[in-house]
């Protein structure tokens, strides 16, 4: 699915729809260059499950974790992961198959070991649509059903 962009509050209820739709144990990894609006979108994610405490960036902290929506929220950070190794020490398959939605920004770093099944959501700019235009798309890789 290709999703157009006119600016962030475009951006965020996109997000909110996917998170309104969420199912327990569902991945979506994040791709997109610095400033493209990932962290918009995954709040607009973390509004779509309820939850209503600010959603920031876990650069510094690899993992966040939000409990009070209607499932748990696991945000990634992986940009400065060092050594997919690193993931181990997290326990990150205790969320990757836990019950909640994770979302993995970075994911193309850590593609080892990512689940077989996973929704990959690429944001994109198109400065010839304007300074605030993003392209959203999301694909289903692996098996599994559809979104």
């Amino acid at each position: 699915m290709i999703y157009e962009s006119f600016d962030a509050k475009d951006t965020f209820l996109i997000g909110k729809k996917i998170g309104e739709n969420a199912k327990p144990g569902q991945v979506y990894t994040l791709i997109g260059d610095l400033g493209v609006g990932k962290t918009v979108f995954t709040q607009g994610v973390a509004r779509g499950l309820q939850i209503e405490e600010p959603i920031s960036s876990p650069t510094f902290t690899i993992i966040q974790i939000y409990e009070e929506g209607r499932m748990p929220f696991y945000h990634f950070d992986v940009y400065r992961i060092g050594d997919v190794e690193e993931m181990d020490e997290i326990g990150y398959e205790d969320y990757f198959y836990g019950d909640g939605l994770c979302m993995i920004e970075w994911a193309n770093l850590i593609e080892e070991i990512l689940p077989e099944h996973y929704f990959q959501v690429t944001i994109e700019k198109d400065l010839e649509k304007g300074f605030d235009y993003r392209r959203i798309t999301i694909e289903e890789i692996g098996e599994g059903s559809a979104l």
